[in-house]
């Protein structure tokens, strides 16, 4: 009867260690399935983040701004003809 009790549990262990198995191995497939989801979004930041940098770099070159000063805000280039002076007495 020992060996019958012994024979029951040994199996018991082994479906126990089985069910643990699957879901380790479910779990270590999920976590790859969400890792290379991260890293595909990471990699599309790191595009994004470059085109950024580029517009950055073209929205700050000073053709553009100027072009943007005269065309927005009707801004003209400071000439003698149109630069007013200011004096301050003092009394």
């Amino acid at each position: 009867m020992r060996s019958g009790h012994l024979q029951i549990i040994l199996v018991v262990a082994l479906v126990i260690c089985a069910l643990m198995l699957v879901n380790v191995r479910y779990r270590s497939r999920k976590l790859f399935v969400e890792l290379e989801f991260e890293l595909a979004q990471a990699r599309q930041l790191e595009v994004e983040w470059a085109q950024l940098q580029l517009d950055q770099s073209a929205l700050g070159k000073p053709a553009r701004i100027e072009a943007s000063a005269t065309r927005d805000l009707n801004m003209v280039h400071v000439t003698p003809a149109n630069t007013r002076f200011m004096t301050v007495t003092v009394k």
